[in-house]
């Protein structure tokens, strides 16, 4: 039995090495060059059991040559020297014949970026498979001990990522993060939860797979209520699974091409810009976009070089920033930004359990699952409760009710913001539950 792992990743020396030696045998014009290095590793359980138990290694080098406004890329995943000259050769010949990119931008030059080490924890990158099946043991056996069927993932990974270019672009960061999801099912009651850390000390596993116990037990025999707009209170991962399909749209060239919920029109209905800094959502919604959240210490940069840095997306409901590709900044004389990624929302020092406190009449929602467009344009989506919905009645949860289906605009929903909890990391983003005055429910669904 394996007792522990070493990971067998590069260092970080040894990748910017690695993409100079690449650089220095390109014949290019220009050359572009990341390496995606990483170890995953991941217990499966089921019916209070372990299923499966899996580790693997990636490596992957990624060369773009330039000539001109023509570009193309090859990947490789061996580090042998040859197929490294394969791959610069093989990248090279397809960019002289590739046609030109009406959006080419040229390559970055070398940028500065946040003075900040990402999070790397030792324990979590060297965690064994019996460490790992240890802590599945126990949640087992507290699921067996309470009479219901426990099933989820507990997953660990190291990642390094490291870009080079002609340009003397240079950046690297390494990375680990720990996720454990569980599942908890009994008769016709069931309730769900992830989280998500960059340590694995950090996760509560066995507080939380006993409130999902205690939450699937209370789930049983759920009532059926009418369809209809109800103020809703959103577990955080209910409410995660919501929140980045709006920020995800905050696009400056969707918005200024008239093809989001953030553009102005004229009075012919012609594209006139777009809402930056009009007041849209409730004055308590405060989003950033924030990798150094000590949740996250998540990277300094995004995969094209730019900065990953500190920005306001929202502040007091009203829309500061949208995400500005390097192309469509040039169009308009602005600056890029990247990506509106990682997603940080302030919440309050409120417990979800206040929220229910302070919901007269109401609906909780553990989960929103597969949450998809109804129309883009608005920003209407869809999905289904799941997991442990509940009739709030009085401050109290007062029975479990069937999964409804909704209909909803997510900006309207942001309006509607009247009360937020404490905060918790789910996959890269970090929310609190939230209480939304109105949220419409257009039928019920067989979904558990």
């Amino acid at each position: 039995m394996t007792l522990a792992t070493a990971p067998s990743l590069i260092s970080k020396d040894r990748a910017i090495s690695l993409l100079e030696e690449v650089i220095k045998q390109s014949e290019a014009e220009d050359v572009f060059v990341s390496l995606s290095t990483g170890e995953a590793s991941l217990s499966r359980f089921s019916e209070n059991q372990i299923s499966q138990n899996i580790s693997s290694t990636q490596f992957k080098l990624t060369i773009t040559s330039y000539f001109g406004r023509k570009s193309a890329s090859s990947s490789t995943t061996d580090l042998d020297s040859d197929a490294i000259a394969s791959a610069i050769k093989r990248s090279e010949e397809l960019a002289r014949f590739a046609p030109e990119d009406p959006e080419w931008v040229p390559l970055l030059e070398p940028q500065v970026y946040e003075e900040r080490t990402p999070a790397f924890d030792e324990a979590t990158a060297t965690l064994s498979p019996l460490a790992r099946g240890e802590i599945i043991q126990r949640v087992c056996a507290m699921s067996a001990k309470a009479g219901v069927d426990g099933s989820g993932t507990l997953s660990t990974e190291t990642n390094l990522y490291a870009i080079a270019s002609s340009r003397g672009l240079r950046a690297c960061n390494q990375t680990t993060e720990a996720d454990f999801s569980f599942t908890a099912r009994i008769g016709d009651g069931s309730s769900w939860c992830n989280r998500s850390a960059w340590a694995l000390e950090q996760l509560p596993i066995e507080e939380l797979t006993q409130q999902l116990i205690e939450r699937a037990i209370k789930s049983r025999q759920p009532r059926e209520v009418n369809p209809g707009t109800y103020p809703v209170v959103f577990d955080g991962a209910a409410f995660a699974a919501l929140l980045p399909w709006l920020i995800w749209n905050l696009d400056a060239r969707a918005a200024d091409e008239g093809r989001s919920f953030m553009s102005r029109t004229d009075e012919s209905g012609k594209p006139a810009g777009n809402r930056l800094g009009e007041a849209m959502f409730s004055p308590i919604v405060q989003v950033q976009r924030n990798a150094a959240d000590p949740l996250l210490q998540l990277g300094t940069f995004f995969g094209d070089g730019l900065s990953n840095n500190y920005k306001e997306v929202i502040q007091d409901g009203i829309p500061q920033t949208l995400s500005c590709s390097r192309y469509w900044a040039a169009q308009q004389g602005k600056e890029p930004t990247g990506a509106m990624y990682p997603i940080v929302m302030t919440g309050s020092d409120q417990s979800l359990a206040d929220l229910i406190a302070q919901t007269e009449r109401g609906i909780l929602v553990s989960r929103a699952w597969y949450v998809r467009y109804v129309n883009p344009r608005s920003l209407v989506v869809t999905g289904m409760s799941r997991d442990g919905t509940f009739w709030i009645e009085n401050g109290q949860i007062a029975y479990p009710i069937k999964n409804l289906r909704f209909n909803q605009s997510l900006p309207e929903m942001l309006r509607d913001v009247d009360a937020l909890s404490t905060v918790q990391r789910y996959g890269s983003s970090v929310v609190p539950g939230v209480r939304v005055g109105a949220f419409n429910f257009s039928s019920v669904t067989d979904s558990v």
